[in-house]
């Protein structure tokens, strides 16, 4: 009941004014409270609440109800904070990790600590040979002043993107997938997909349910979870092995949170750091979400092709009755794409839309929101939000003691000189930076990080600022296909029987081609064109070129056009593809050279006719 309540409360404050400081310290309260009961120390306690869960949650409410009480002179005791600031400060900030460690493991809490450290210690780096990264060091009253008692730290932006944008959203995607939405996208999915008679089709078929039931999931492991139970029969009919299976499985699922208008934690992280609307995040991950799953298609279809699949006969109703009978379950969407594009705020536009969709529930009496049901889908929106919050508040952290000391301007200039002012190398070394950090963190935290201290480096050497958001963005998404933190790969894995390693692996081929969309719109001014922020007719230009690069990356990299292609073939297919992502006329038509070099090479050597599917 308590996780249902905190869904209420959101939704209760997007009707009526609750002070931002207040809201955020008492969300944070409410969530820190659900993490000790329902996330036990150990997992062999999972079941149970134990004497220590509820002594955590009873002093989360001791010291988070303490700045409620007089917040306005609370927060005038940041620069000067008493010792019973400082003590609460402290054993807040121990809460925030500890909650972390529950919900998502030790790699963040142990890295948020690693900062702290330095914040307390930063004189002694010059000392050890490290001048670069010393400063002069800040007092533990000065440090629990920043991330407790102002809105630079634990209640600052990431944790404010959470109480608001995220957990709104989270609530409207279990609404929709309580009241069937969720299943009817799939089968809608299938019913329109699954038809073909080519061994490609089950697999193109997931891939497109993936896209769909991510609009309104926004996470990468729920929906290849939920994929994986209706579609994993489907694929292991048409011959798709565990493997492959799993990595069409998490590959479809990843896409989620880069599929508007839902998308993942991060994509609201965007808007508050642009100062921009959510719904311009939502136009600019348009081309970037379509190119992703376009790559995987036509992965599919080369491993199809290769491992000689067969169609699968689907007992479904045709498109027209599905759509007749309960197309209305689009509604609740496309209302929230209008009150957006109207000018509502996102927290209003998705209020409402939630609201439709409960309504609409009553249409079929077996999807009803009836009292009981109703609560049990509050209750799952607010439970899932207690990962992203914790992560948040920890990320909050991190963030206070880089702006405090300084740290992300020194690793951008660390960065840019290493890259010799080079657009091209400071991008590079940017992805692998995003992506090393996203190994070892969640997508939501590797995000926060790198826009503080890695997105000052790629708007030094003229990056636009969206573009350097969005691309830390997708290469944080990209980093789940990558140990230890691919969870969806594993979750299919799981699903399917296969050697989870072998399905991350299969998945990071078929997302491999999407690992290039991001350099599209970084490495020249026409590549924003991808992210729909540029002129016309270089939009037209620029997005064409990059669809022709992944047909080129997916001919290298899926190794098949008519039959098996060459190591020959392929390579100048790759090749061609890098150079169309590029972005300039002349990379442009060279890349298209190489491209139709190859698929000649290809096509004399098979001696058929020039038919490509």
């Amino acid at each position: 009941m308590l996780a249902a309540g905190l869904s209420v409360y959101a939704l209760y404050w997007t009707v009526r004014i609750v002070p931002a400081q207040i809201y955020r310290v008492s969300f944070l309260l409410i969530s820190l409270v659900l993490t000790f009961i329902l996330y036990p120390a150990r997992s062999v306690s999972r079941g149970r609440v134990a004497a220590l869960d509820w002594a955590l949650a009873a002093v989360t409410v001791a010291v988070l109800a303490f700045p409620i009480f007089d917040f306005q002179e609370f927060v005038r005791r940041a620069a000067t904070p008493t010792g019973l600031d400082i003590a609460f400060g402290a054993i807040t900030t121990l809460l925030v990790l500890e909650a972390t460690r529950r919900t998502v493991g030790w790699i963040l809490p142990v890295t948020a600590v690693t900062f702290l450290l330095y914040g307390y210690y930063g004189p002694y780096f010059e000392l050890i040979g490290m001048e670069l990264f010393a400063h002069r060091g800040y007092t533990l009253a000065r440090l629990v002043g920043t991330l407790y008692m102002t809105l630079e730290g634990i209640f600052g932006v990431p944790l404010n993107v959470a109480a608001t944008y995220i957990v709104l959203f989270t609530i409207f995607g279990a609404m929709l997938q309580y009241s069937g939405a969720g299943q009817f996208f799939i089968t809608w999915t299938m019913s329109a997909f699954g038809r073909s008679k080519s061994g490609a089709g089950p697999g193109r078929t997931v891939a497109m349910s993936g896209f769909l039931l991510g609009t309104v999931s926004g996470s990468g492991v729920a929906t290849t979870v939920t994929l994986g139970a209706v579609a994993w029969p489907m694929l292991r009919r048409a011959g798709f092995s565990p493997e492959v299976g799993g990595g069409i499985l998490s590959a479809s699922g990843i896409g989620a949170i880069m599929a508007p208008p839902t998308m993942g934690a991060a994509a609201f992280l965007i808007a508050e750091f642009l100062k921009v609307t959510y719904l311009q995040v939502i136009v600019m991950a348009i081309v970037p979400a379509v190119l992703y799953y376009l790559s995987i298609v036509l992965m599919i279809e080369a491993d199809a092709r290769r491992l000689g699949t067969q169609a699968v006969d689907m007992d479904l109703p045709s498109i027209r009755e599905l759509t007749r009978r309960s197309g209305y379950q689009f509604l609740p969407l496309i209302a929230m794409v209008v009150f957006l594009v109207s000018g509502m705020t996102p927290f209003r536009a998705v209020f409402l839309a939630t609201m439709l969709a409960i309504a609409l529930s009553f249409v079929r009496r077996e999807t009803a929101l009836r009292p009981k049901r109703l609560v049990t889908a509050l209750e799952t929106g607010g439970r899932a939000v207690l990962g992203v919050v914790a992560t948040t508040a920890t990320a909050g952290v991190i963030v206070g003691v880089v702006t405090l000391t300084g740290l992300g301007l020194k690793i951008s200039n660390i960065i840019v000189d290493l890259a010799g002012g080079s657009v091209f190398f400071t991008v590079f070394y940017a992805a692998v930076a995003v992506w090393m950090l996203g190994l070892a963190v969640p997508v939501t935290a590797s995000y926060i990080i790198a826009a503080v201290m890695i997105a000052p480096a790629l708007t030094e050497v003229g990056v636009p600022e969206a573009a350097a958001h969005m691309f830390i963005f997708y290469y944080a998404v990209l980093s789940e296909v990558s140990p230890p933190t691919a969870l969806s790969p594993f979750a299919a894995a799981a699903i399917t029987g296969g050697n989870p390693f072998k399905t991350m692996m299969l998945t990071w081929k078929y997302t491999l081609p999407a690992f290039l969309v991001p350099f599209a719109f970084t490495l020249s001014p026409e590549g924003l064109g991808v992210l729909l922020q540029a002129p016309l007719v270089d939009t037209i230009k620029t997005v064409s070129t990059a669809v022709v690069g992944i047909l080129a990356l997916a001919m290298g990299f899926g190794g098949w056009l008519r039959q098996a292609a060459t190591m020959v073939e392929r390579t100048i297919a790759v090749a061609g593809g890098l150079l169309l992502f590029y972005a300039t006329t002349t990379t442009d038509l060279v890349g298209a050279v190489l491209f139709v070099a190859a698929i000649a090479l290809h096509l004399s050597r098979t001696k058929g006719p020039a038919a490509i599917a």
